[in-house]
């Protein structure tokens, strides 16, 4: 692994030179007799020069930019999870222009071949008339979409985007090893390690003159507008993905920030009157075109995979009817199957007029008796894919079977023949890899991206390059943990300098306006905004009087009088159990024992993952649905986001055993949970969006604090106690300071009260929380316009009218018996269920999805999830988007 970097010595003969090749394998960087190839000479000086030391630090620094920049590529099963960060090498793959040119020839051409054999596939099928294909080739293959046959394909392009996975042979000749052509992912990923590699390493990328790639990301946004069938009018464009869960997810999201695109998943969406719709708060939204980051195969459920719920009922008939364009067509992913590249030679004779000009691996499919019995004779020097699986599945290397297995084997190809696909086995070519302070030559694979244009197809300069760990590795891919590489294509002349921002272009027609009006947000991202707002409240809250509590504790033998201490910090503690709900706690059963010997509990609430209600959980929750709606947080808010969740892991990784320690990660934890508010509150436009994620700021502060009063003043203390109390309750709403300057007569539960419940002007205080949200639901969809008052509005009027008129002294003042104030009590619990009857108003009038079909077998029920979690997206039984 690229671990341990800063601690591996220097090369002690120059970075580079004990550099050698693989034995049997091309190498990128250096000939077969250990020669330096010209085009990577100044790379190699520039790195001599940094030495292991400076390039050391621009691999941390790139490390860090992936990690604030949240690229991550999950692993399914890898602990990490979603978490899991996007593994970079530093060093660039190195490509010469003149070279790059006849590899792009090569790989136009092989774009359009296989769009011409989708055309013919779900058309007139001429190719299997001919007896150009078997049908048994295609029509026993899983990814033939028979309902597809037939849709129309806008502009003659149903291959709208392409990617081909290519490698070099012993001789140095590019091979294609496999064809990506129904969601070719990974375009998103060699944007990131351009933007990060230009920026770590920025004089050495201007001076070696590479290509740049935001010219090929303006030909995707053209071609995405051109397929929409309204392209002469405004387009709205979305991106399809599968959720927050699926392993490419953040790159769905990046390419739908990056070219202007909506992000939506397959519950945001309908079809109605034979069009796709965008369900908003306010609206529906017509959607002309989708970049689908989802299987064909899972995109309707009514027409193609029946228990699907990723993707839109009827959304084949919205592509019939000629109201949608989707890029790539479905059904494309039957160009995927391995079989059929052994009959592209001759496919591409009959429908181009030319001979193919980039070469793929030998290729035999089964079904067919001559092929089948030499893959029979020959099982040890081939590769054996088994057609209709999954892209990536493993494959079976003939020379690896034992006796046992290879028998299995012929039985399973003499049995069905037309399943096993068999190809030659081609030691991929090595690229340099920066491993341990040292250059070392690791096998690499480069994905190389196509999108069409009116006239033919345009190639990425570059591309998407992966490297393996080890070099016997049998396959090359993320999911077994490679590295991805940045391609550099090196241009003769220094390149012209182009914005990542999508400009407008010159060629779009001139009813297209300048400026659109903002697309509302849907259900779905509205939902997570609000409770965006609600966890990072709850967690700020929670820390805030964890901290006052454990400064209680370790000052309570200081303090004037050690019962009232100790009545104050029961108090406080009984809030925190309250805040959490992590009952029975310091309120339930055994709270005497906890209340003598606090401090395993409260180490509990700041480290206990596995607690729901902890702060690990609710940080972790705060992180899932901040993932849900990456497309809408700021790269700033981002890198504030993963510092959150980097503090949870040291909370919970390394838990602390002592309060002192305890401290010390909460006081830069809160540090960052201000910082996120901040940032949501000043750098997102306050559009409907912000609406709902400020709603659950104020919606969450305001139950705290009723909370924390109701917790904490509702009984009497002594006098002493209750001073010490009161300054503690400030702590928690942050409202010391000005407190001091206000009120000049010492501590009093009245003055505090005027200024932690009826203060208007007070951020903290209840009274300006009810008064933000009676702000914010008015201003929400559809209330503005309405005449009559919602639930929600009479809610929030009602309890606003409470609170204005409540009498100060009378909540004070202690009730008969002195023991209790009850009138502070009844208030504090009025405004308590109220709060909640909001929020029920709210999820009621904007979160409710009855429309949306759900399956009574195999799913996991909304009342078995707990209070507040997300809402619940399936797993892809095929995850799209993988890199495999």
């Amino acid at each position: 692994m690229v671990a341990n970097l800063a601690s591996a010595p220097p090369e002690p003969t120059g970075l580079g030179d004990s550099y050698r090749p693989l034995a049997g394998q091309f190498d990128e960087m250096r000939t077969s007799d250990g020669g330096l190839r010209p085009h990577w000479q100044y790379l190699i000086d520039a790195l001599r020069e940094l030495g292991s030391e400076g390039i050391d630090s621009r691999w941390q620094e790139a490390r860090r930019l992936v990690r604030d920049n949240g690229v991550t590529y999950n692993v399914y099963g890898d602990p990490q999870g979603m978490s899991r960060p996007w593994e970079l090498d530093p060093l660039p793959l190195l490509i010469r222009g003149e070279e790059w040119a006849g590899l792009e020839r090569g790989l136009i051409q092989r774009a359009e071949l296989l769009n011409a054999i989708l055309l013919d596939l779900y058309g007139p099928r001429s190719l299997i008339d001919k007896g150009l294909l078997p049908p048994e080739l295609i029509d026993g293959f899983p990814g033939y979409l028979l309902p597809c046959h037939g849709a129309p394909a806008p502009g003659d392009r149903p291959l709208v985007l392409y990617a081909a996975d290519l490698t070099r042979d012993a001789s140095g000749a590019w091979r294609v090893i496999g064809d990506r052509t129904q969601i070719p992912s990974g375009s998103g990923y060699a944007l990131e390690n351009r933007v990060v590699l230009s920026r770590v390493m920025p004089s050495l990328f201007r001076d070696s003159h590479v290509h740049r790639l935001a010219g090929f990301y303006r030909s995707v946004r053209r071609a995405m507008t051109r397929i929409a069938p309204r392209h002469s009018d405004h387009a709205r464009v979305a991106v399809l993905t599968p959720g927050p869960r699926n392993e490419a997810y953040f790159e769905h999201a990046y390419l739908a920030n990056y070219l202007g695109f909506n992000l939506v998943q397959g519950s945001d969406l309908s079809v109605r009157d034979g069009a796709l719709w965008l369900r908003t708060l306010g609206r529906l939204e017509r959607i002309d075109a989708l970049m689908r980051r989802v299987d064909d195969v899972n995109c309707d459920p009514l027409e193609l995979k029946e228990n699907s719920l990723l993707g839109v009922p009827g959304m084949l008939q919205a592509v019939r009817a000629g109201n949608l364009g989707i890029a790539n067509a479905l059904g494309s992913g039957v160009l995927e199957h391995p079989g059929l590249m052994a009959f592209l030679p001759a496919l591409c004779e009959q429908l181009l007029g030319e001979a193919l000009v980039l070469p793929h691996l030998q290729t035999w499919w089964c079904g067919q008796r001559e092929a089948r019995d030499f893959v029979i004779a020959n099982l040890d020097n081939l590769v054996i894919k088994p057609a209709g699986s999954p892209a990536g599945q493993r494959c079976l290397f003939g020379a690896k079977l034992d006796a046992e297995q290879r028998d299995e084997l012929i039985a399973a190809i003499r049995r069905e023949p037309h399943r096993y696909v068999a190809q030659e086995e081609v030691q991929p070519s090595t690229a340099p890899a920066y491993i341990n302070g040292m250059l070392e030559p690791r096998p690499f694979v480069l994905r190389s991206f196509l999108v069409s244009e009116q006239e033919g197809y345009a190639v990425m300069p570059g591309g998407l390059s992966r490297i393996a760990l080890d070099t016997d590795t049998p396959m090359i891919s993320n999911q077994l943990g490679g590295l991805g590489k940045d391609t550099w294509v090196l241009a003769s002349e220094p390149e012209r300098q182009e914005t990542l921002i999508v400009t407008a272009d010159a060629n779009a027609p001139a009813v297209v306006p300048a400026v659109v009006q903002e697309s509302e947000v849907s259900s779905r991202v509205a939902d997570n905004l609000f409770w965006i707002g609600r966890y990072a409240e709850r967690a700020e809250g929670l820390v805030r009087l964890l901290r006052i509590v454990i400064i209680q504790i370790t000052e309570r033998s200081s303090l004037a009088a050690e019962a009232d201490a100790d009545c104050c910090l029961h108090l406080l503690l009984a809030a925190l159990t309250h805040q959490s709900q992590t009952f029975p706690g310091f309120v339930g059963e055994g709270a005497a024992d906890l209340l003598a010997q606090p401090v395993p509990e409260v180490l509990s609430l700041i480290s206990d993952q596995k607690r729901a209600g902890a702060l690990p959980q609710t940080l972790q929750a705060l992180g899932q649905a901040a993932w849900s709606v990456r497309e809408r947080l700021s790269n700033d808010t981002w890198r504030v986001t993963n510092d959150i969740e980097r503090r949870q892991r040291l909370l919970t990784q390394a838990p602390p055993r002592g309060l002192g320690r305890a401290l010390d990660l909460l006081d830069p934890l809160i540090t960052s949970l201000v910082a996120f508010s901040a940032l949501t509150h000043e750098n997102m436009t306050h559009n409907e969006g912000w609406h709902f994620l400020e709603a659950g700021r104020r919606l969450e502060r305001g139950l705290h604090t009723a909370s924390l009063l109701r917790s904490t003043l509702v009984s009497v203390s002594p006098d002493q106690g209750e001073s010490i109390l009161v300054e503690a309750v400030l702590g928690v709403t942050d409202s010391l300071i000005t407190y001091r300057r206000r009120y000049q007569a010492g501590t009093r539960v009245g003055a505090m009260l005027d200024l932690v419940l009826q203060d208007e002007a007070n951020p903290r205080s209840l009274a300006y929380q009810i008064a933000r949200l009676s702000e914010l639901i008015d201003e929400m969809p559809g209330n503005s316009l309405s005449t009559r008052r919602t639930p929600a509005q009479r809610t929030l009027m009602r309890v606003m009218t409470e609170l204005r008129l409540a009498e100060l002294d009378l909540l004070a003042r202690p009730s008969e018996g002195g023991r209790r104030r009850d009138a502070l009590d009844a208030l504090l619990a009025s405004v308590e269920t109220s709060i909640s009857a909001l929020s029920d108003a709210v999820t009621a009038q904007y979160f409710r999805h009855e429309e949306q079909p759900h399956h009574l077998i195999g799913q996991r029920s909304e009342a078995e999830a707990l209070r507040g979690a997300l809402p619940v997206t399936p797993l892809a039984a095929n995850p799209a988007g993988s890199l495999r």
